[in-house]
């Protein structure tokens, strides 16, 4: 009992460390599954922080049987729609060189078509804004910016078999008095062919 004590401290005072040391640390990924037949799949993300939550439970990556519409399967019949992880990334360097200033009332308005443009469905997308919108609304503006390669360096992405279409989004953010100037970004057509993996979340800076 003591070493089970002594080790769930340690790994606190591990989380401690890291969020005195990094500004805008965490996220709210969700990864979805699109074979084009009932096929299982790995996946497993190679995270450069600490993970703070997963569901169903990371045990060093998911095997999972996925359907073409998404649905979940695991080894035991238990059925979900997506992958959840949360973490810590304190080493990522997600900043604000290109991006939006957006006022909080429009932030939903925002989403929907910004995400819609970058590619996510409806469903997804809505996903989404349910769970951001309600800390952005409120702000008297959001600056965000949508990561790529930062992205991919702080949570390397691997699916077995290899998908042959892959979409990442995930937003920085963070609340601002006033309107800021900042280059808009563009976003690449994405087009789902064949085994499509989907995966979205944010972090507030």
């Amino acid at each position: 009992m003591k070493k089970r004590l002594l080790g769930g401290i340690a790994v606190m005072a591990l989380i401690v460390l890291i969020l005195a040391n990094c500004v805008g640390c965490g996220g709210k990924p969700v990864i979805y599954l699109y074979p084009e037949e009932t096929t299982e799949v790995t996946v497993q993300v190679e995270l450069n922080g600490v993970f703070t939550a997963t569901y169903p439970e990371y045990d060093d990556g998911w095997t999972m049987t996925a359907e073409p519409d998404g649905t979940l399967t695991d080894a035991a019949g238990r059925q979900y729609y997506c992958l959840f992880w949360e973490g810590l990334m304190p080493s990522a360097e997600m900043g604000f060189e290109q991006g939006f200033c957006v006022a909080g009332e429009d932030t939903s308005v925002f989403l929907e078509q910004t995400l819609k443009e970058i590619g996510l469905t409806d469903k997804e997308a809505n996903e989404f804004i349910i769970y951001w919108l309600p800390q952005m609304e409120n702000n008297a503006y959001n600056l965000i910016s949508f990561q790529t390669d930062a992205y991919e360096e702080a949570a390397k992405l691997n699916v077995t078999p290899e998908p042959d279409s892959v979409l990442r989004v995930f937003m920085t953010w963070k609340p601002v008095l006033t309107k800021v100037e900042i280059a808009p970004q563009t976003f690449e057509p994405f087009e789902r062919e064949g085994f499509t993996v989907v995966e979205w979340g944010a972090m507030k800076k």
